[in-house]
């Protein structure tokens, strides 16, 4: 056989074994219905046989045909595989979500789409003699602003009486971190990456100080109570053990009240360290004109089908990637008003954009049970191109990093980086060295320029008009 043809068959033997190989999801073990695994490139999910009945009747009864013409489920295909171990029942592909996110990721509107899509597909479920069996917000991802539930698995059979199992789950997911956010302080959805539950319902009533109203008392306060009354961790107190039934009706009346509770909370007009920084932007309107010019040219030349915008506020330089239907971007900011505004604006376009909640200083971890259950951000999805604009002297000078740290970190997670330098003489930047001695002498052109060569090749400079700004496009070295 030919040198030739001879490399060619090995290739084609190791992409067989590597389609072979299959991996569990490390954040699906939870449920013994079934289990998520990739082959190669292609994600599956696995109906174990415990579980055929719920899964037949998921069909029969129409609800998964309605779930999918409503747009609130994931779609899937059944494929012939023959599943990760000898328990497969059937085996799905199920439509891929652009980017798994997690709710400490969301802002207000998106956990509040995330809670009203729940209890939809339960009041739906109810109808069809089915019930969610859990209510878990990592059961919802976004595509195209669209809160849509992912985990197929997740329908039981409705039982007479019986009450909704999932309902203490939904107030630590949902009602907890919404009331928290309305009523104390919207930041402290970040408790989510801390409790992977939920957070606890008597942690939540603390910290709501009797605020909240009647729903408040009821799903929070008295449901904490609850609670304790009745044990925790398994040691029950003696109380009695009498089963409580609920029907149907009330259980119906229920949901439907958790609907009207979700959809009356509001964010009370706030505003953030960063609105004014953004409203009072040193642009003249040449200057952002320009800026928008440059950006696009870049982009043009680059044609990415996956970008990251760190810092992308409401997401206008984020939309200048998306030319193409199938283009996506993930619009990420400190700033829960920026995020909320962006992603009310996606829900009404549908595009296909993700904002989401990020400190660059401190990125979404790895966590849960050996800290694999919920991935780090990097995990997730590789970009084909970030956008990183306006941010560096925040990272440089407003919280000490180094610009050799930063381009190294950047040049982990793409191969093509567009990234805006702010001089020390930008009215912004003497903002942010106005109370503070300045001990940043390399943070200059030359010494950005110097510290970014070691990771990425400058293949582009451009100075922004009426501004000491410039926006350069960035490529990874190869030897990196």
């Amino acid at each position: 056989m030919p040198f030739l043809e001879k490399i060619k068959s090995t290739q084609k033997k190791m992409q067989m074994n590597n389609e072979e190989i299959s991996t569990s999801d490390p954040g699906s073990f939870r449920d013994p219905s079934g289990v998520v695994f990739r082959q190669g490139d292609r994600l599956y999910r696995q109906v174990n046989h415990c579980y055929s009945e719920q899964y037949n009747n998921l069909f029969s009864s129409g609800l998964y045909d309605e779930l999918i013409e409503k747009n609130l489920l994931v779609s899937h295909r059944e494929v012939e595989n023959q599943g990760i171990d000898g328990n497969a029942f059937k085996v799905l592909e199920p439509k891929r979500v652009p980017l798994i996110s997690y709710p400490y990721e969301w802002c207000f509107g998106q956990l509040k789409d995330a809670a009203l899509t729940t209890l939809k597909i339960q009041r739906m479920a109810l109808e069809r003699g089915m019930i969610l069996k859990d209510a878990a917000a990592y059961n919802i991802q976004f595509i195209r602003g669209r809160a849509v539930h992912i985990d197929t698995l997740s329908f039981d059979f409705y039982k007479d009486g019986e009450p909704w199992i999932a309902y203490g789950q939904f107030c630590r997911h949902f009602l907890a971190p919404l009331f928290l956010m309305v009523y104390t302080d919207v930041r402290l959805s970040q408790l989510l990456r801390i409790y992977i539950d939920g957070i606890p319902l008597d942690l939540s009533s603390k910290l709501l100080a009797g605020k909240g109203g009647f729903s408040a008392k009821a799903h929070i306060h008295w449901h904490a109570k609850s609670i304790l009354r009745h044990g925790q961790a398994g040691k029950l107190v003696q109380a009695s053990t009498r089963r409580v039934s609920i029907s149907k009706f009330k259980m119906t009346a229920m949901i439907d009240s958790l609907v009207r509770i979700v959809e009356k909370l509001q964010l009370r007009s706030l505003k953030t360290e960063w609105e004014d920084y953004y409203a009072s932007t040193n642009y003249s309107d040449l200057g952002a004109d320009n800026k928008k010019a440059i950006i696009a040219e870049y982009l043009a030349k680059l044609l990415p089908s996956i970008t990251w915008d760190f810092g992308a506020n409401d997401g206008t330089y984020s939309r200048l990637s998306l030319p193409g239907n199938d283009s996506f971007v993930a619009a990420f900011d400190i700033d829960p008003i920026a995020v909320e505004r962006n992603h009310a604006a996606v829900r009404r376009s549908g595009e296909n954009m993700l904002p989401l909640l990020l400190d660059l200083t401190n990125p979404s971890p790895s966590i849960g049970f050996a800290s694999r259950e919920r991935g780090a951000l990097e995990t997730r999805q590789r970009p084909d191109c970030i956008l990183m604009l306006a941010v560096i002297h925040h990272l440089a000078i407003s919280n000490n990093l180094p610009l050799g740290m930063i381009a190294k970190w950047l040049a982990s997670l793409c191969d093509n980086l567009l990234i805006e330098f702010v001089p020390k003489s930008d009215s912004q930047v003497k903002v942010l060295l106005a109370t503070r001695k300045d001990i940043f002498p390399g943070y200059t052109e030359q010494g950005f320029e110097s510290a970014f060569s070691t990771c990425f090749n400058i293949i582009e400079k451009r100075a922004v008009a009426e501004s000491e700004r410039i926006v350069y496009s960035m490529r990874k070295n190869s030897e990196k």
